[in-house]
């Protein structure tokens, strides 16, 4: 026996995670279920054992679609009532509801059985047919319905059997077997105001009678109400409905008789269109009619991860590339975006690509994109056969700057790069603490960028007089001076303030500055969980981080901060900065002998000449084309405060905002591709978070959002054999295409590609 509860405490099994467990126990030799649902859907189909045994359930509380294509030898019982589409496309399944159903029970059934021991909705019972090779549906109902019932029938059988409906002006509800054209409906009491041009209502026969007279009581018996036996079989209060072959035989003005009469001449549209149309289109039209064409629009949309990433990083096509075997070049496709795969992408990163990936927002875990990284740590490419002649500085060696500097020496250029300090790196270097980064990647990344023909000169600081000895011997500058100054507030005693960048960077020295017992951190971003780790990593006690408001951190960073034992309090307004500690705006005093600030930095700009347009005097504004003088370009946070790979992606388009500059051609932004929308992720199956394959392996889980992985499904799936393969020379050396002298635009293509890359558009020709 299969017996589960789906809710545990508050947490509430997903209906995958439960038809899936379903689906286990029946290919085991199951037979008997009982669910103690919590609104799951598709409870009950389509299932079957392989001995040919009969799969017994009983559920409470199910969702929608209980039943849905519901096999022979499957036998449903729920005590309560049931949402709607009880029975929906039942294909042979036994299924009793003893209480209320919802709207739409019993459509589309083609075989089977279905009892309701209460009332149903809306178009229940619409839809039905009848393959005359397998027993007709049933669907049989105590009470009364919703509007619409037995719609469109085109066969089977359905019971109304009126019971406690007396106060109901129809047991029929509104406008009863619209379009029916099929099957009958049975019914005791008023059936209202029924499609009379579609069906006619008959009294009942010795055939109907016997139906009647050997279903009821199986009926009555299932839902627990044997004793109503002899009210429900006055057979004198039954009748039924069924479809009006004289209405349809009714005489029709032909399609040509109909345009040349109605539709132009003295027609609706007669004030527009003066002449008759040339052609009809019918129902199904191909080529040059076709309602909408199909395109396959192979790498036109950025996966969902490549659109979160603000290096636009192509993870899908890495993982295509590892699905066909071809390694070196998926690891070596990131250094074409980012010179820091290891230290950042596969390491401090807040990875807005996995929070992106279509596996994590609809079946299971994101792929291991970060991890993936850390494969391109030791990869390296060739220098450019050729130098362009053109001398580029590059003032400051953070992750802007350095990619900046990458994507130019490998365009050929000369690039030289000028850093304050005495050592390359910017903030990873700097500022980072050691646990977070491993400290040994980072330089060997900043290793490749200098064999790659970048100069570092360090120790440079450069004032006004140097950037303008920078700018007359150089072919285009590009300014990367980040943030290198901790922004301040007006506190009293703000001179106890110990600046977090400062702080951080001596701890990264090695220079083991002094921390008191209780440090309190002002600052719970990012740069305030690096303050607060490097506190505790000198020896600090207890370190509390404070803000005015929510923590702004990632949420790992936060978590590895309080499992140090480490404090978050917010909201907290500071008036006062004192020896004990600091003071709030209620009056309260937050206990502390050390304070560090780290609410974010400013760049020192003071080295550019007047003119240069700021933003609050700290932070330059560029033009499209990333240039803030004649000559001179702009990268990362000394635009505005971003997130490390943002400064990445944004050191790519200065690159090519510059090599468009010294090289004499326009300049054309990087083009962005819209996301990739509408993968089909059915097709992929979940996975254990504990078997997770190798990152190098993941490209079997990854769906190829927007990148065709060659699957074929098109072909296969295409009623009218319009989809072939075609070989080419280009990379990847095939195509999709669609012959519109087949197609019929029907968008099942679109429909069934896994990856999202068919797609739909309106056929202008129609329009």
């Amino acid at each position: 026996m299969f017996s589960i509860d789906t809710l545990t405490g508050h947490q509430r099994m997903s209906t995958q995670d439960l038809l899936q467990s379903i689906s286990a126990a029946v290919a085991q030799g199951e037979t008997e279920f009982f669910i103690k649902a919590s609104g799951q859907h598709d409870i009950g189909g389509p299932l079957w054992n392989q001995k040919g045994k009969t799969l017994h359930f009983t559920v409470s509380n199910p969702g929608q679609r209980l039943g849905c294509m519901g096999l022979d030898k499957t036998e449903i019982i729920v005590e309560g009532p049931a949402p709607a589409d009880v029975g929906w496309l039942n294909s042979g399944a036994h299924i009793v509801v003893r209480g209320d159903a919802g709207d739409t029970a019993g459509h589309c059934a083609a075989s089977g059985t279905i009892y309701i021991g209460g009332r149903v909705g809306t178009r229940s019972g619409s839809l039905m047919k009848h393959d005359p090779l397998y027993t007709e549906p049933e669907l049989w109902v105590l009470k009364n319905t919703g509007s619409f019932p037995c719609e469109f029938m085109g066969g089977g059988k359905m019971i109304v059997c009126g019971f406690d409906s007396a106060d109901y002006p129809s047991v029929l509800g509104d406008r009863a077997c619209v379009g029916m054209v099929g099957g009958v409906l049975y019914f005791r009491g008023n059936p209202g105001n029924y499609a009379e041009k579609d069906v006619s209502v008959q009294q009942i026969n010795d055939q109907d009678l016997e139906f009647l007279s050997d279903g009821m009581y199986p009926f009555l018996d299932a839902i627990g109400r044997p004793e109503l036996i002899s009210e429900l079989c006055d057979w004198t209060e039954w009748r039924k409905i069924v479809p009006n072959p004289k209405g349809r035989k009714k005489e029709r003005m032909s399609l040509t008789n109909f345009r040349r009469s109605r539709w132009v001449t003295g027609g609706i549209f007669s004030d527009i269109v003066k002449d008759d149309v040339c052609k009809v289109s019918s129902l199904v039209m191909r080529g040059e009619y076709r309602l909408r064409i199909p395109s396959w629009d192979n790498g036109l949309r950025s996966a969902p991860c490549e659109y979160a990433c603000p290096s636009h990083i192509p993870t899908q096509k890495r993982f295509n590339l590892l699905r066909e075997g071809k390694s070196e070049e998926a690891f070596r496709l990131v250094l074409d975006y980012s010179p820091f795969p290891g230290s950042v992408c596969g390491g401090v990163c807040p990875h807005l690509c996995m929070d992106a990936c279509t596996r994590k927002r609809s079946v299971d875990f994101p792929i291991q994109i970060g991890a993936l990284g850390r494969e391109s740590i030791n990869v390296n490419v060739p220098k450019p056969d050729t130098s362009t002649g053109k001398k580029i500085s590059i003032i400051g060696s953070g992750v802007g700057g350095l990619s900046a500097a990458w994507h130019l020496a490998r365009k050929g250029h000369d690039v030289t790069v000028y850093e304050a300090d005495s050592v390359i790196g910017g903030k990873l270097e700097q500022v980072i603490p050691r646990s977070r980064l491993d400290h040994d990647v980072l330089l060997a990344e900043i290793k490749r960028i200098e064999d790659m023909g970048v100069k570092y000169v360090t120790s440079c600081r450069v004032d006004r007089q140097k950037f303008e000895e920078l700018r007359s011997s150089s072919d285009a500058i590009v300014v990367a001076v980040g943030g290198t100054k901790s922004r301040m507030f007006n506190w009293p005693g703000k001179e106890r303030l110990v600046s977090g960048l400062e702080f951080m960077k001596a701890v990264n020295r090695g220079e083991h500055p002094k921390v008191g017992k209780r440090v309190i951190v002002i600052g719970c971003g990012n740069a305030g969980m690096d303050a607060a780790a490097g506190a505790f990593a000198e020896g600090a006690e207890n370190v509390t981080c404070i803000d005015v408001q929510l923590p702004a951190a990632f949420p790992k960073e936060i978590k590895h901060i309080e499992s140090l034992g480490g404090k978050l309090i917010w909201p907290v307004n500071t008036q006062e900065i004192t020896e004990d500690g600091i003071i709030t705006s209620d009056g309260h005093l937050i206990p502390g002998d050390m304070v560090i600030v780290a609410i974010g930095e400013e760049p020192k700009i003071d080295f550019l000449p007047v003119g240069v347009k700021t933003f609050r005097g700290s932070w330059v504004v560029p033009e499209a084309d990333c240039s803030i003088l004649p000559g001179v370009f702009a990268v990362g946070d000394v635009i505005k405060p971003g997130l490390l790979t943002t400064a990445i992606g944004s050191g790519h388009d200065v690159a090519n905002a510059v090599d468009a500059y010294v090289m004499g051609r326009p300049y054309i932004p990087i083009p962005r591709k819209p996301e990739a929308k509408h993968m089909q992720v059915e097709y992929f199956s979940r996975s254990d978070k504990n078997e997770l394959p190798a990152p190098r392996d993941d490209y079997s889980r990854c769906v190829s959002c927007g990148c065709c992985r060659d699957c074929g499904m098109c072909i296969k799936s295409c009623p009218e054999n319009a989809i072939s393969r075609v070989k080419t020379d280009e990379a990847r050396g095939f195509r999709y295409e669609s012959d519109p002298e087949r197609c019929i635009g029907c968008g099942i293509c679109a429909g069934i590609c896994p990856c999202g890359v068919w797609t739909l558009y309106p056929n202008s020709a129609q329009l």
